[in-house]
């Protein structure tokens, strides 16, 4: 099967096709750092024969800092566990990337413990959901660009296998990107050439910081599936201006924490195969640009066929997965195996629960349903 065939980005030899796409763990450390139960679980994917295993969003300055308990880039103190994620994951033939975010008007200040800061000041504006945010002044962008550049060079130093921006799902460049949250006059707002400004400036300076033989991708939306977002077309032209500017591949998800029922974590059982692969149409539409950069797919891939599928018709070169690897990091490797049986996942973002109680990501459905069985067993005997 062709998601089962390797994969060469830049150097970046993977083994089969498959991707853990980027999830918040909720399993640093207060400060940023890693800890023995993000290892064990970078361990699992890769044991699980996950061929890239991308981390959960790490923020490239605390200022950038979404959450509690997010892993962490933006000091040499964290180098080392970054060389330990990367380690873990090597040790079963996986490769490493590090996804690089700034939550922008987004932030958690009470972790912080700075104002946010991000493309406009949205507070009072007609959006009722607008965080209270300043806006950035050339300080803070070139601050921005420069954290983004320190950080790609730590991880390369710790010798995880690439870095991957975080463009998507609303944090601090997606916001830059979407006329909907950057309301600025100038260089940086306006046309969609001003609003894509910052993110190739950030790829230029992590170039600048890693040279032109490491890998760097992307993440961004394929449309925000919200008024007055990043619009499908847009996008396409965005992509454009990646491969262009040096990225090596971009990983296309969609939707906001804003988006409703189209936000990048949709709820509701997906039926199969109709109902999977959401953004596979904009990866095709993409894909029929001819680009020189690898694509990758994410969003409500739940069979072994439709992996295959996008693979073998040339929709993805490679298909990313979240959930599913929260329910099962061994779900590849049972693929593999020849036990093709869907994803047992039913996208309910009860796996959310936990982080949200500072426990780290986890499958709660599975756990009440094994709950469940065994006190079945209990009644018959």
């Amino acid at each position: 099967m062709r998601v089962f065939e390797p994969i060469t980005i830049n150097g970046m030899r993977v083994k089969n096709r498959f991707v853990r796409s980027a999830t918040a763990e909720g399993l640093a450390a207060p400060d940023g750092s890693a800890t023995d139960r993000l290892e064990a679980a970078m361990k699992r994917l890769a044991m699980g024969e996950v061929g890239l295993v991308i981390s959960g969003h790490a923020y490239v300055e605390k200022r950038g800092q979404a959450g509690p308990w997010q892993l962490g880039v933006h000091t040499p103190d964290m180098e080392p566990g970054i060389a330990r994620l990367a380690r873990a994951v090597h040790a079963y033939g996986g490769r490493f990337v590090v996804q690089l975010a700034h939550a922008g008007c987004r932030a958690a200040t009470e972790h912080s413990g700075e104002p946010a800061v991000g493309p406009s000041a949205l507070a009072g504006s007609e959006d009722p959901k607008a965080p209270l945010c300043r806006p950035m002044e050339a300080e803070d962008l070139a601050r921005l660009e420069a954290a983004f550049g320190t950080a790609a060079a730590l991880c390369r130093e710790a010798g995880a296998d690439g870095v991957q921006i975080h463009a998507a799902h609303g944090y601090g460049l997606s916001q830059f990107l979407s006329p909907r949250t950057n309301r600025r006059l100038g260089a940086y707002g306006g046309s969609l050439a001003n609003r894509a400004r910052l993110l190739l400036e950030v790829i230029w300076a992590i170039r600048g910081r890693v040279g032109p033989d490491y890998p760097v991708l992307v993440k961004l939306n394929s449309d925000d599936f919200i008024e007055g977002g990043l619009s499908a077309e847009e996008s396409r032209q965005v992509v454009h201006w990646l491969a262009g500017a040096g990225a090596d591949a971009v990983e296309l998800s969609g939707g906001t924490f804003d988006s409703g029922r189209l936000s990048p974590i949709r709820p509701g059982r997906i039926a199969l195969p109709d109902g999977e692969a959401y953004y596979r149409e904009a990866a095709r539409a993409v894909k029929a640009e001819g680009l020189p950069i690898p694509v990758l797919l994410v969003g409500g891939i739940r069979s072994l066929p439709t992996a295959e599928d996008l693979v073998a018709s040339g929709a993805a070169d490679m298909v990313a997965l979240s959930r599913p690897l929260i329910r099962e990091p061994g779900l590849v490797a049972r693929w593999k195996g020849g036990q093709d049986a869907p994803s047992a996942c039913v996208s309910d973002n009860l796996c959310f629960v936990p982080l949200r109680r500072g426990e780290g990501v986890s499958c709660l459905t599975e756990l009440r349903e094994k709950k469940r069985a065994g006190q079945a067993q209990e009644a018959r005997i």
